[in-house]
């Protein structure tokens, strides 16, 4: 670490460009990689203590949360947030330390927002008051009484070759379905980043696109963008828009995505989830768009929901798409289709849930103490998307699957455990039998055993047992070696759907979800409909 970072005098502005002796990069010194996001006053307290680490981190300059004067300045000053993106395009760094005062919670989310858009990989040094008052093994919050998602799923998250991605998106039209929603408007945030040509958001919920419009006209206000209130479940519109727009990428996130309640709706279902991809597919090959991408789930392996179905079955219309147009010689849009699992902190996820819990006095609630998902952060969903969707796939002739990793299943009272500490709680779970009581000093909090819904697994899958999967050239992202069957009939699947989709028999839609979906089978439900708790064994919740 350079030695000139000891002395702080007011006036000066230190060069880190020159070792310790004056001369340019010192043996072994790798400049340039690290930023520091402070104040003025929090700054030079970091790089003392940045000092005192036997292998200090090689760093660049400072980011500013907020204006100071020339002679306050008593470190080498980059910036300030807004010129984030410029600073990380020009200087390239790949880290940043972020060190604010608890005060500044709103100033710690925009930072940490801006950094996961550039995928910069951030360090946080809590304030000493949030160090003091957190309990011993603790999850360190993101600010202001917020657990942070990553330390809750214990991994380090995956980030972007931002690279490979750019011959992508850099001037290019890239167009966005649900861009109002968790992983859509966190997918625009983070294209914005590559100043595509145009971006352009479709989102048929006017409050959600006013929002997401707003943020990137504020954060990105050199990215030209259009906002567009449509649903693309209207084929004749969409195709419409497509011809005017002409889009050279295009994400389709808008889903219904909600297990429980389309087990009560298996129409809107086939709808949004089928018809609309078809609408939103068949339009982009129309045009000649360059990619396609949609965003599927883990749902669609082995369903057991309708909503898992639907996905599936928009799944089966991707990959016959793709086939057909390269039998016909005629398209070069290349669809591939992303799976992922759950996402931590999108909308209606058990975090924001449990948070709203947790501030009503409880309980907090759980479905089965035996329950497992797959989790990874709304940033590192959008990221890894974005990635696969900019990989060559195995083969041209055959529509891209690809299979984020995210890791080893968690078990979701585990999960709740932990949520229920990180807030200063000692978690107490209640089932129809009782659980066992654990012991720490502090206020309680119920976690309540309340059985499976409708429609909801015990536990994921990522691929099927047949699904061959191979790696590729970015660690977090798996490909499938394989296509549809020959069987497929793809016409046959259209046509019958299309017959019951505004259909009110509940059972008629979901019988015909299950002729293009066989394998589709439902949970082991007790007399109630739900997971019987009942035969949760004793030992299932001790060792949960």
């Amino acid at each position: 670490m350079n030695s000139e970072f000891n002395s702080f005098n007011q006036n000066d502005h230190l060069d880190l460009s020159r070792g310790p002796s004056g001369s340019r990069s010192g043996p072994g010194l790798d400049l340039g990689n690290t930023v520091l996001v402070g104040t003025a006053a929090t700054i030079p307290t970091l790089i003392a203590q940045l000092m005192t680490l036997p292998s200090p981190p090689p760093l660049l300059g400072c980011v500013l949360v907020e204006p100071v004067s020339d002679e306050q300045k008593h470190h080498p000053v980059l910036g300030s947030l807004a010129d984030l993106p410029r600073l990380h395009g020009v200087l390239g760094f790949h880290a940043a330390i972020i060190s604010l005062p608890g005060t500044m919670s709103s100033e710690l989310r925009r930072a940490r927002s801006m950094l996961r858009e550039l995928s910069i990989a951030e360090r946080i040094v809590p304030p000493l008051s949030e160090l003091v008052a957190c309990a011993p093994g603790g999850v360190v919050r993101a600010g202001s009484g917020e657990v942070d998602p990553i330390e809750l799923i214990g991994r380090t998250p995956y980030g972007i070759d931002r690279r490979g991605v750019a011959r992508t998106l850099g001037d290019r039209c890239v167009l966005i379905t649900g861009a109002g929603g968790s992983i859509g408007s966190e997918i625009a945030r983070i294209v914005a980043t590559f100043s595509p040509r145009r971006l352009v958001l479709v989102e048929r919920s006017e409050n959600a696109l006013f929002e997401i419009d707003r943020q990137i006209a504020s954060r990105f206000p050199d990215v030209p963008r259009k906002a567009i209130l449509h649903d693309v479940v209207d084929a004749d519109q969409t195709l419409r828009l497509l011809v005017s727009l002409r889009p050279d990428v295009v994400f389709h996130a808008a889903a219904h995505k909600h297990v429980p309640l389309m087990e009560d709706h298996p129409s809107h279902a086939v709808t949004n989830n089928l018809f609309g991809t078809k609408s939103i597919a068949d339009a982009s090959l129309a045009v000649g768009a360059d990619r396609f991408v949609l965003i599927s789930s883990d749902k669609a392996v082995n369903p057991t929901s309708v909503m898992g179905a639907t996905k599936r079955l928009a799944e089966k219309y991707i990959q016959a798409l793709h086939r057909q147009s390269r039998a016909d010689g005629a398209s070069r849009t290349l669809f591939s289709m992303v799976r992922f699992g759950n996402v931590l902190g999108s909308a209606c996820s058990v975090l924001p849930i449990w948070t709203r819990q947790i501030a009503e006095g409880g309980p907090v609630t759980v479905t089965d103490p035996r329950m497992t998902r797959y989790f990874m952060t709304i940033h590192e969903a959008a990221t890894l998307v974005i990635q696969a969707g900019a990989m060559e796939p195995l083969s041209r002739e055959v529509a891209g699957v690809y299979v984020l990793d995210m890791g080893e299943p968690v078990k979701i009272l585990d999960l709740a455990r932990r949520f229920v500490r990180a807030h200063g709680y000692v978690p107490q779970v209640h089932t129809p039998l009782g659980g066992p009581v654990e012991s720490g000093d502090g206020p309680t909090m119920e976690v309540l055993i309340t059985g499976a819904r409708p429609g909801e697994k015990l536990h994921e899958q990522l691929a099927y047992a047949a699904e061959q999967l191979s790696p590729t050239n970015h660690p977090g992202v798996n490909a499938w070696k394989g296509e549809l069957g020959d069987q497929f009939n793809l016409a046959a699947m259209i046509a019958d759907l299309a017959s019951v989709r505004t259909s009110a028999d509940r059972d008629a839609v979901i019988n015909a979800i299950r002729r293009h979906v066989p394998e589709m089978t439902r949970p082991d439900l007790g007399a109630s409909g739900t997971l019987e708790s009942k035969q949760i064994p004793d030992d299932t919740l001790a060792a949960a």
